[in-house]
Parts: C-alpha cells; sequence; structure tokens
C-alpha cells in the first residue's frame, strides 16, 4: 500500500477492502467467472451492433465510403467479423446466465450454431426493417429521403436494435438482447424490451419516452407517438412475496392502429383493429375495433 497513508488511513482502507469482498455481501452484487468463463462485453457488443447496422443498410454506418465494387467485399469481411464477435459473446452470454456447467464443452459448439443461425436471418431481419423505414416515411411529412430515415431518425435505430436482439432472443441466448435494447434506451430514449412481438411497417414518431414492455404484441402498420407506455398494472405476488414472473401482462395492439402521445395503456387488454387512442388517455380495459377513445377533460375520456 502506498507509503504516503498513514496509519489511520491505512486501517480504514483494509475495513472498507475486506467489507466489500466479504463473500456474503457479494452473493447479490458481485460475479466472479471460472477457468472457462467470461463477463460479456460492453465494447464488443456495440460493436456487434455497429456491423449489424453496418451489413443491413451498407453505406450508412461506415467509415469507409461505399462504392458498387466493394460493397460485396465490405459486407462479406463485415460478416466474419460478426460472426466471430457474436460467437463471443453470445458464449459469455451462456456463461452468465450458468449455462455452461450444464453444457461443458457444448456451449462453444452451441454459441458458434446460434450465430451462424443468425447471420442467416439477416436478409429477413432487413425486408422487415425496410418495412419499418417506409412506414416511417410515410407517417412524417418532414421526411426527404428514405436514406434520412435510417440515417437520422431514432425510431429506426431503436427499432433495428430491438429486431436484432428479438432474434437472439428466440434463439435462446440470454442477456446480450437485452443489453443491446438498452443501448438504443440510452442512445434514443426509447425503451423497447427485446421479448415484445412486433409486426411490420411498424413506427414511432418522435419517439421519447415510448416503453414496450416484455409481452407486449403489437401487429403491423400501428404507429406510436412519443411519452406512450405499453406496460403493466401491478402483478400478483406469490406465496412469500415475490412477483409472479413470466406472466402475459402488457397490452395487445391489432393491426392499424394509432396511439397518440402520453397515452398509457396498462396490462392485457387488447386495443382492436384500427382504433385510435387520443393523448395523454389511460387505458385499463379493453377496446373494440375502430374505436376512438380521446382526453375530454377534467379526468374523463370518450369512446365511439
Amino acid at each position: 500500500m502506498n507509503a504516503d497513508f498513514n496509519q489511520e488511513q491505512k486501517e480504514a482502507l483494509d475495513e472498507v477492502t475486506w467489507r466489500l469482498t466479504d463473500p456474503d455481501g457479494l452473493k447479490m452484487v458481485g460475479y466472479q467467472v471460472e477457468a472457462d468463463s467470461r463477463m460479456p462485453s460492453i465494447v464488443s457488443l456495440r460493436e456487434v451492433v455497429n456491423l449489424s447496422r453496418s451489413v443491413l443498410f451498407p453505406g450508412y454506418f461506415d467509415e469507409t465510403p461505399l462504392r458498387s465494387y466493394n460493397v460485396k467485399y465490405h459486407v462479406g469481411v463485415s460478416l466474419e467479423k460478426l460472426h466471430r464477435l457474436l460467437n463471443d459473446q453470445i458464449y459469455a452470454g451462456l456463461c452468465f446466465a450458468g449455462d455452461v456447467e450444464m453444457l461443458g464443452e457444448s456451449a462453444h459448439q452451441r454459441s458458434a450454431a446460434i450465430a451462424t443461425e443468425f447471420i442467416r436471418r439477416l436478409p429477413d431481419l432487413r425486408e422487415v426493417l425496410t418495412t419499418d423505414v417506409i412506414a416511417a416515411y410515410n407517417g412524417d411529412p418532414a421526411a426527404k429521403s428514405y436514406g434520412e430515415i435510417i440515417f437520422c431518425y431514432p425510431a429506426l435505430k431503436a427499432m433495428l436494435n430491438y429486431r436484432i436482439a428479438h432474434e437472439l432472443l428466440e434463439l435462446g441466448v440470454p442477456l446480450i438482447p437485452r443489453f443491446i435494447t438498452e443501448m438504443a434506451h440510452s442512445e434514443t430514449g426509447i425503451d423497447i424490451h427485446p421479448g415484445a412481438k412486433i409486426g411490420e411497417y411498424f413506427t414511432i414518431d418522435h419517439g421519447t419516452g415510448v416503453v414496450i414492455g416484455e409481452t407486449a404484441v403489437i401487429g403491423n402498420n400501428v404507429k406510436l407517438y412519443q411519452g406512450v407506455t405499453l406496460g403493466a398494472k401491478s402483478f400478483p405476488l406469490d406465496v412469500d412475496g415475490n412477483p409472479i414472473k413470466g406472466i402475459l401482462r402488457h397490452p395487445i395492439l391489432e393491426d392499424d392502429v394509432v396511439v397518440y402521445s402520453n397515452a398509457s395503456i396498462l396490462g392485457r387488454v387488447t386495443i382492436g383493429r384500427g382504433s385510435v387512442i387520443g393523448g395523454n388517455v389511460w387505458i385499463a380495459n379493453d377496446v373494440p375495433a375502430g374505436s376512438k377513445v380521446f382526453f375530454k377533460g377534467e379526468g374523463t375520456s370518450s369512446q365511439f
């Protein structure tokens, strides 16, 4: 220890070190890797997202300008790098979830197989993301081009992260999908859980403050405005007073629904096809197809 510390300071530091490393105190908040384990890397996961963006929308998220003669080379090299990084991070996610002890050496094979399957799904993923670009462009008269949507709009960035994360979650990857959506949450202010199910031609106008919960189901051609919450009501507890996990607790929005700013839709309710939900309303019951719900003032709402 540094000789500049006096005895009292040394004793204080020793005591704090002991308290911070006490095994009982570390049970919940400490994480130690075993021999062949590793912790997911924030830096690597950011690169995974950046590489995914780059191969899905070549030219928009690349430092090197792309030309017709080098785009195939660029995408090929990026895919190889993406596979290596993703393989490593999926394995780290399995370690974090405790799956490595159960799987043994096959954990490496499993992470490689998942990374390969994710790469195979990228063309289909881009097709769905293209519908999101179209929806954002058609829904915003201020947008001048599809390229502007891809390059600038926070909703598209959030959806790109969400759709990547959702595919990884569907493939059985622990932890990593949540981190990827939380990256977009930090970057855009849009909070989409990777477990939510979202159809084609989805868009969020402005976007800041939107929350979409884990078990939410959203159909095709749905549009949300800023501040919308698709959340849960208070949920039941088990006999020990702990929240019961895994229940369906978030809304279902059928096709062609529009939800305006700062509306809160809570619980496992269904908003019927073609409905319009006005701003600042609170909904905790089913809404029939084709309805319009809006705030009248003095704490009341109307539906027709």
